[in-house]
């Protein structure tokens, strides 16, 4: 869907992006990540032309952007900003009105679409005629998001869209944003420096340092296949977390005691996560779950048998 080729930028005497090259697929939720200054948002702002690239190609559908004009490839690829960039003296409904009004659609379709979107984003519809002002932070950064997926974008750039909230209210946006139907349509590129976000919503993550991309891969392969000792000390202050967020039921199962599951007992598959099976385990009755495998078989599972097939898991995955 994106082709990133040989792109450099340099800002006076400075190197903000050093012979880039990444190709990202349709349908994919690629994660820029790194400190400040590694030349993340630069990355994403070459996609769209908002800065453009000394050398190097980028294309999006087999197109190459810069034969595009700038104004009409913007309006074909929706961004999301930290600080949602909402006008303030534009209501909610004018806000997110923008593009289709420069892509002259009629009134009857943009207030279909306009209510079709809060109420997928859990907006309430007296919003539509409040100012951003008189919105939560939370609401504001899903009006930034209706406004970005107004027009059904099949490109959604995001640049740390999550970091001015706090951390319940990102926490909670973010399981939204997982669970949230019309993003799974969407090839998205997220800059973020906040390693849990990467690792909860990324397919891959692309991890840069000094303008270059040092490794990109999945979330597993970076914590167990790091490419050098960058990788791996970037992660290391977060590694147990992380490797209990990316490591699935289906990864420890041959870890786990055989034994038929009750029939009673709540259900989930083998695709959980070890964290939110924990989680679930800290709500649940019983204090076991049953766990039921693509394969069609059964175990039963609790707090001991999870957390010593993970180990096992670990020892046998060792990073070292």
């Amino acid at each position: 869907m994106i082709e990133i080729k040989g792109v450099t930028k340099y800002f006076g005497n400075n190197t903000a992006v050093q012979d880039i090259s990444l190709n990202i697929a349709e349908r994919e939720n690629l994660i820029l990540l790194g400190t400040s200054g590694c030349g993340k948002t630069t990355t994403l702002k070459m996609i769209n032309r908002l800065i453009e690239p000394d050398s190097g190609t980028i294309s999006i559908s087999g197109k190459n952007i810069a034969e595009q004009n700038s104004e009409l490839l913007r309006r074909s690829i929706g961004y999301v900003m930290q600080n949602t960039g909402l006008f303030p003296h534009y209501t909610i409904e004018q806000n997110i009105a923008v593009v289709p009004k420069l892509l002259k659609w009629d009134s009857k379709k943009t207030n279909s679409r306009i209510e079709e979107l809060i109420e997928k984003l859990s907006l309430p519809q007296i919003c539509l005629k409040q100012f951003p002002h008189q919105l939560s932070g939370g609401q504001q950064q899903r009006v930034g998001l209706a406004r970005a997926l107004v027009t059904d974008p099949p490109v959604l750039l995001m640049d740390e869209p999550f970091g001015a909230l706090d951390n319940v209210t990102r926490a909670s946006i973010q399981a939204e944003f997982k669970a949230l139907e019309e993003l799974k349509r969407k090839t998205i590129v997220m800059v973020t420096h906040y390693v849990q976000e990467a690792f909860e919503l990324g397919d891959r993550i692309s991890l840069m340092d000094k303008g270059i991309i040092v490794q990109t891969g999945t979330p597993k392969e970076l914590l167990y296949n790091p490419a050098n000792d960058f990788v791996k000390e970037f992660l290391d202050g977060q590694r147990l977390a992380l490797e209990f967020k990316v490591t699935t039921i289906k990864d420890v199962w041959s870890y786990l005691p055989n034994g038929n599951a009750a029939s009673d007992q709540e259900k989930i598959n083998d695709e959980y996560s070890i964290w939110s099976t924990l989680e679930l385990l800290k709500s649940t009755k019983n204090k076991t779950l049953r766990v039921e495998s693509i394969h069609g078989e059964c175990k039963t599972v609790d707090f001991t048998a999870i957390t010593s097939a993970f180990s096992n898991y670990q020892n046998n995955n060792s990073h070292e």
